[in-house]
């Protein structure tokens, strides 16, 4: 609880900073563990891209659900965010084969 409030006290460039150092990480190892899994250490690239997968969902998302309305003060990030939002909005909407303001409206809400 302690190492949550003091993230949510970081300003939006340290949250930035925060959240790209686990995913710098994580992301190309993922990258390597395919190339091991490739060479014929298959039971060994399989670990570790479970693991790499695990700490994407444990950490890296648990992160950025934490210093996401930081992020959002940044201009640049905030209408990254909003056009990735608007794609995935009108993705839902093709794939259940309704339009995008339905998708919107059938989405759970992940705030209460």
């Amino acid at each position: 609880m302690k190492l949550r409030k003091s993230i949510e006290g970081l300003g939006p460039y340290p949250s930035l900073f925060l959240l790209a150092l686990p995913a710098a990480t994580v992301e190309p190892l993922k990258l390597v563990a395919v190339a091991v899994a490739g060479e014929g250490h298959w039971i060994t690239g399989t670990a570790m891209i479970v693991g790499c997968y695990a700490v994407s969902i444990l950490v890296v998302e648990r992160l950025f659900v934490i210093v996401k309305p930081k992020l959002l003060t940044i201009p640049w990030l905030a209408k990254l965010w909003k056009s990735f939002v608007s794609v995935r909005t009108r993705m839902i909407g093709t794939f259940r084969g309704s339009r995008p303001e339905q998708a919107v409206r059938d989405t759970p809400s992940t705030s209460k």
